[in-house]
């Protein structure tokens, strides 16, 4: 290229600085029209050398933070919803923050939730946005209210709302136990739950799960209060909505605050799974860390 051709270095910086501008805003752009409800299934396969014969091979659907105060297209809600019932998982799973700061926002998507279903039932528990924390209100008995009314909502959409109690599931003769522990985090989050109380009468049970919303549950009480606690199920994290994940690399600024934050973690014999979430919050998308449904599948043996 001949000189005069040359693009002067102060041209070149302002489009070079323009490119590197809207490069972020369309990426955001993009995750909010494409990635808030680009659903992918992730499947699992955890091994229990102790799982009875008759839960051998048991698949567990999983849905975390539905957050329904933040949706703007219900049609997508509900092929995510068809997603899931297509893998028809014998056991289903929520794991809290139905809403984002009041009951109402999931009226309209009852119709939509209650297709969940399993033959073994679907267990759920609570997260932090469940409790009206986020809202101010009129008063202390308003906010009761509006937790009386989430109960309400878990019961009409079939859900088996655990809380800080458990659920045992027998099959030819043989038990396992579901847990769920009302909300708990290790960090500025009140805390709820109360994991002893969700444990007690579980003890006969030769596999227990729990549902438990925060992940930072798991180091802080699950792990050095509970070691026969198999798996635990939890969510909370979203991912950030926003990360990298290429093969066996994963990165999102969630792990700057979480030590588990996406995906299966194992420690000695006991599993951690964190969901990625349903739906999202604040920032209405998600970049590199689409919605997440997960299959599990339960096998007898040693991984």
């Amino acid at each position: 290229m001949g000189e005069g051709n040359a693009i002067p270095r102060s041209e070149f910086l302002a489009k070079t600085a323009i490119v590197a501008g809207t490069l972020p805003l369309v990426a955001m752009s993009w995750g909010i029209i494409s990635g808030a409800h680009d659903y992918r299934v992730r499947r699992k396969t955890i091994y229990l050398p102790n799982l009875p014969n008759s839960f051998d091979g048991i698949t567990i659907g999983q849905v975390s933070d539905i957050h329904s105060g933040s949706f703007f297209n219900k049609t997508a809600v509900k092929g995510g919803v068809e997603m899931m019932m297509k893998e028809k998982p014998d056991l289903l799973f929520f794991t809290g923050d139905l809403v984002n700061n009041e009951t109402s926002e999931v009226n309209e998507y009852i119709n939509i939730f209650d297709k969940l279903k399993a033959p073994l039932g679907i267990y759920s528990t609570t997260g932090n946005h469940d409790y009206g924390d986020y809202k101010s209100w009129d008063s202390a008995q308003a906010k009761s209210r509006n937790f009386k009314d989430l109960i309400e909502a878990h019961k009409l959409l079939g859900y088996d709302l655990l809380m800080n109690e458990n659920r045992i599931i027998e099959l030819g003769g043989e038990k396992m136990a579901v847990i769920g522990n009302e909300n708990w985090g290790a960090g500025r989050f009140t805390k709820y739950g109360d994991l002893d109380k969700a444990y007690r009468g579980s003890e006969e049970a030769a596999v227990k799960l729990l549902l438990s919303h925060d992940p930072s549950h798991w180091d802080a009480q699950v792990r050095p209060n509970h070691g026969d606690i198999d798996v635990m199920f939890a969510g909370h994290t979203h991912g950030f909505q926003f990360g990298v994940e290429i093969g066996s690399f994963k990165w999102s600024p969630a792990q700057y605050g979480y030590k588990q934050w996406a995906g299966l973690y194992t420690e000695g014999n006991q599993h951690l799974y964190v969901n990625r979430g349903f739906g999202y919050l604040g920032y209405p998308g998600r970049v590199g860390m689409p919605p997440e449904l997960t299959i599990i599948t339960l096998k007898k043996g040693i991984a």
